[in-house]
């Protein structure tokens, strides 16, 4: 392969809806590009692009695929975005290190929710789009609705390049409004004849040519003052206007295609080449990378791929991580296309590649010349939407199955596994259930583990509502030296203005703080804790160990066992001995007394409440209502966007288990949603009733 400068090199995602056809466009590319003779296809499972065996059984993209073509004198590396949501994650890698985005729309389709969603992040990535019309020689292919979705979904940004002129399943030829040229293919190997527009396409050609004339106009001042005084613009003119508008994000050119039969592609692939976003590291800089995505081979091991970000990178070379100074030294380069790898001398700012087996070769990481500092931040995933326990069915195997995650976590990112002390229970959150299902499919498949998923544990909270006193005396004499220590306490809720008077033993009693200690709990809320005792009832050498003995309590509240939080706690009385008083004897009745006022206190559970935000078509919106509000969801405001509907909700997370799973079947896969935490609320009494019994239950199987 050529060495590349950084002109001359353009990187682009390719981003769509399931089924919108990445993979075949992929396939298409690399075949114009000429790394491959002979084009796969999915049905065959033999594409570049889908070379894992979980993509070869699902006939799908699981992760983003990095890939290259070398095109009239560029290089275009390409990254295949998976399409389903569950597999977003090679697509915000992408949004790091590509200028440009390719969005597959489906003919027959139209712009699905899938389509906006990517649209709608790339648009948050700053990502200009170029709209490929894929699939155009569908039997179901329909122009006319197609261009009313676009123009429903996107406004006045799509800008037609192109229009077939016969969609459906002799589709073979279009008229390109820009060179103002008819293309008809006349095989499918991109093989084609130009030629003058035939005579019955004229009219529409010169319409749709003075709409594409005035809408470059209107993304250059100059040009539009041009525009208004000769009422024309010349093609490299279309082109420069064209090319701000892009740059800007305001204008998505349209392109016809059927990527299968390798229809239109050369045509996209010579206006990325043209007026595709150049990358901007700066060759002569010190050089330095940033790793995107990282994987395991079977032949190589651990593979880092990633993006030059300024200099030349070459091999030979010391690097290093610039926060822990960790030292990385390459011993050869590649440019990959799948599981194809060429050997490359040096890699120029902006260029993609790999390299096998780093020590610190993790998606995120930035690596740069010795002393050079340039740090490049992490990739911006999406929160998860699907959470869930694991356990290995067999005891002895825990250990390797905290390996294996370990390791699937580091290949994919969005793939996230904690284990959490509070609930005893590891979690595993990703993007969806059948994210979750290719981890555990890699479970049982590469690693050999049989495991089991189920519901988690919900993190509740206990508080109290009220005012209560308690006291407890710990008294333990055994032969030698005895233990005393008696409490006297009041606990009420930690809310509202501070207040030091109260009912205790029937008597309104005042009073007077002397030390205090207010600490935030790492699970959220607080304890605020008073010294009120008066006459030395209880020295002050041992207030720390009353509040520790409190905190213990507060890690297993009285009622379920979950974190308490948000409790004033006013110690005012007690009694101490001489000899037998020790620290562990007031953590011991400091732990106790609370535990008795806290029950008395109007004790209340509370559970973790996420902000829902569903975007479904308006046919399906419904049935999603009624599932939220069966799930205990407390609609919020609801409104529409671009022929969607957009509903919020409030909703515990102890019903959320599976909602991904759920909505999907209700809307046919078409609807999807983000889920946030948002605060605690008091589960209903009928909740709390049964959380009790349950654990009252469990307490007493252990």
């Amino acid at each position: 392969m050529k060495e590349y400068s950084t002109k001359d090199i353009r990187n682009v995602v390719l981003l769509g809806s399931t089924k919108s056809g990445k993979t075949s466009l992929s396939e298409a590319i690399l075949f114009e590009g000429k790394v491959i003779d002979r084009r796969g296809t999915v049905e065959d499972k033999n594409t570049v692009s889908d070379y894992t065996e979980i993509e070869k059984l699902s006939q799908r993209s699981v992760y983003g695929a990095p890939l290259y073509a070398e095109f009239e004198g560029k290089k275009i590396n390409v990254i295949d975005a998976p399409g389903a949501d569950d597999f977003c994650g090679g697509a915000f890698a992408a949004f790091k290190v590509c200028e440009n985005g390719v969005l597959l729309v489906n003919a027959q389709q139209g712009v699905e929710v899938g389509t906006e969603i990517f649209a709608r992040h790339a648009g948050n990535a700053k990502l200009p789009l170029v709209l490929a019309i894929n699939q155009l020689d569908s039997e179901k292919a329909d122009w006319d609705n197609l261009q009313n979705s676009l123009k429903e979904a996107f406004g006045g940004k799509p800008v037609y390049i192109q229009f077939p002129v016969n969609p459906g399943t002799a589709f073979d030829s279009f008229v390109d409004v820009l060179t103002m040229k008819y293309y008809k293919f006349t095989d499918q190997n991109g093989k084609c004849t130009v030629s003058d527009i035939p005579a019955e396409y004229a009219d529409q050609a010169e319409a749709m040519h003075a709409e594409l004339v005035e809408k470059a106009a209107e993304y250059d001042e100059e040009l539009m003052m041009k525009f208004f005084d000769e009422g024309d613009l010349t093609e490299e003119e279309i082109i420069q206007g064209l090319s701000t508008g892009y740059a800007a994000g305001e204008a998505y050119p349209v392109f016809c295609l059927s990527a299968k039969k390798d229809v239109g592609v050369r045509r996209l692939l010579e206006f990325i080449t043209h007026l595709g976003i150049v990358p901007t590291g700066n060759e002569s800089d010190p050089a330095s990378l940033f790793i995107y995505k990282n994987d395991v081979e079977q032949h190589l091991g651990e593979v880092s791929f990633f993006k030059v970000m300024s200099g030349i990178v070459t091999t030979g070379v010391d690097f290093e991580e610039p926060n822990t100074g960790a030292k990385e030294r390459f011993s050869a380069l590649y440019a990959v296309a799948g599981l194809k790898k060429e050997s490359v001398s040096c890699l120029h700012a902006g260029d993609f590649g790999c390299v096998v087996k780093l020590k610190n070769g993790k998606a995120g990481t930035s690596l740069c010349a010795i002393g050079a500092g340039l740090d490049y931040g992490k990739i911006a995933y999406p929160a998860p939407k699907y959470r869930c326990a694991i356990k290995a069915k067999v005891q002895q195997d825990e250990q390797k199955l905290g390996d294996a995650l370990k390791k699937i976590a580091s290949q994919d990112p969005t793939v996230i596994v904690e284990y959490s002390k509070e609930l005893r229970q590891t979690i595993l959150s990703g993007n969806g259930e059948q994210h979750i299902n290719v981890v555990k499919w890699r479970l049982n498949n590469e690693f050999g583990l049989d495991v089991e998923l189920f519901a988690p544990k919900v993190p509740y909270r206990e508080t109290i509502t009220k005012v209560a006193c308690a006291q407890y005396r710990h008294k333990k004499q055994s032969g030698g030296a005895g233990q005393f220590g008696e409490v006297h306490l009041l606990v009420c809720p930690a809310e509202g203005d501070l207040n030091t008077k109260f009912m205790i033993n029937g008597k309104e009693t005042q009073l007077n703080i002397k030390t205090q200690d207010i600490s935030e709990m790492e699970w959220g809320g607080k304890l605020e804790f008073y010294n009120c005792v008066v006459g030395g009832a209880i020295d002050l050498s041992f207030m720390p160990a009353i509040l520790k003995g409190i905190k213990e309590r507060m890690v297993e509240g009285p009622l379920t066992g979950s974190y308490a939080r948000d409790i004033r706690v006013f110690v005012y009385d007690g009694k101490m001995h001489p000899v037998d008083s020790k620290e562990i004897a007031f953590i011991i009745a400091g732990r106790n007394a609370f535990r008795e006022a806290f029950r008395n206190a109007g004790p209340k559970i509370l559970e973790p409440i996420y902000n829902v935000e569903v975007m479904t078509p308006a046919e399906y919106q419904g049935a999603c209502m009624s599932d939220l509000q069966n799930r205990r969801g407390i609609l919020g405001d609801m409104g529409s966007d671009k022929g969607f509907a957009i509903l919020k909700a409030r909703v515990p997370l102890a019903e959320l288990y599976r909602y991904s799973t759920t909505l999907s079947s209700i809307t046919s896969g078409s609807a999807t949603f983000t889920m946030e935490f948002a605060d605690y609320q008091p589960v209903p009494g009928d909740v709390q009733n049964k959380l009790l019994a349950d654990y009252a239950a469990q307490e007493e199987e252990d």
